[in-house]
């Protein structure tokens, strides 16, 4: 029987980035946007997980352009963003660290094995959870109570992207974006509407999973708060450059500014 690995050497060093990038931290726009899977980055002295260069470019390890929509999002808006700065495979923002479900350090992923995620003893888990998971989490919180101060009901949105098919089901998805929210429609609602304007788009609520099931990040730091919140997932060969990303940028930033200036939108409201 293989038994858990045990090591000593700290996750992190000092060579190595923070867990979390913030931008326009002094903004009183009443939005945080966050990125949870901005980055596909692992420390050096984990060798990318036993995975090659190649797989860490994969939609397994990041959400590929959902970094450069939020930045140039936040540039637009002047407003305030998070940017996880490590790969979803060295543990996964967007799970509850708490449940210690399978996809928050996955084995397996998309098919494809996880060689240093095997075994790991539970102090490894531990230092992941305690040294990522916990301080992003804990800023999103500092961030949504500074904004507070300008709105009782700062809106919460999230940015990721998604493969245009995956391998272990082989069935394309061809919508271009889809919205993930759990029960509060006051951002999916009318952002769907803005966004369905441009003809060429087909938008939609998000498959196979919706935000009720795998929006983590929304559900804590705004469903549960009553915060507005909402996450968009935008298919990934359409951020192919960086014209793309500036092109989605702005029409979220758009749809996202008409979405601010509903009156009923800057008051807590908890949806059942």
């Amino acid at each position: 029987m293989t038994q858990p690995r045990s090591e000593t050497t700290p996750l992190l060093t000092l060579n190595d980035p923070p867990p979390y990038s913030l931008l326009n931290p002094s903004s009183d726009t009443p939005l945080l946007l966050i990125c949870d899977h901005a980055s596909n980055f692992v420390p050096a002295r984990l060798q990318h997980l036993g995975l090659s260069a190649a797989q860490m470019e994969e939609h397994i390890a990041w959400d590929r352009g959902a970094a450069d929509v939020v930045q140039l999002m936040s540039d637009r808006l002047g407003c305030r963003a998070m940017l996880a700065n490590y790969s979803r495979l060295l543990i996964d923002v967007n799970r509850d660290p708490n449940q210690d479900e399978p996809d928050l350090i996955p084995e397996m992923s998309d098919g494809q094995l996880i060689p240093d995620n095997q075994h790991l003893s539970p102090e490894q888990r531990r230092e992941r959870k305690l040294r990522i998971s916990q301080p992003y989490h804990q800023e999103i919180e500092r961030q949504l109570d500074a904004l507070t101060a300008y709105t009782p009901a700062p809106m919460l949105f999230s940015i990721h992207t998604f493969t245009p098919a995956m391998q272990a089901c082989g069935k394309p998805r061809p919508w271009h974006a889809g919205m993930l929210w759990n029960r509060d429609p006051r951002i999916a609602k009318p952002l769907m509407a803005f966004l369905r304007r441009h003809e060429h788009l087909l938008i939609g609520d998000n498959e196979p999973y919706s935000g009720r099931e795998f929006a983590y990040s929304i559900n804590r730091h705004g469903h549960e708060r009553g915060f507005p919140n909402c996450a968009i997932e935008i298919r990934q060969d359409l951020l192919q450059s960086h014209e793309d990303c500036l092109w989605w940028a702005e029409a979220l930033a758009d749809g996202l500014s008409e979405v601010l200036e509903q009156p009923s939108l800057h008051r807590v409201q908890f949806f059942d």
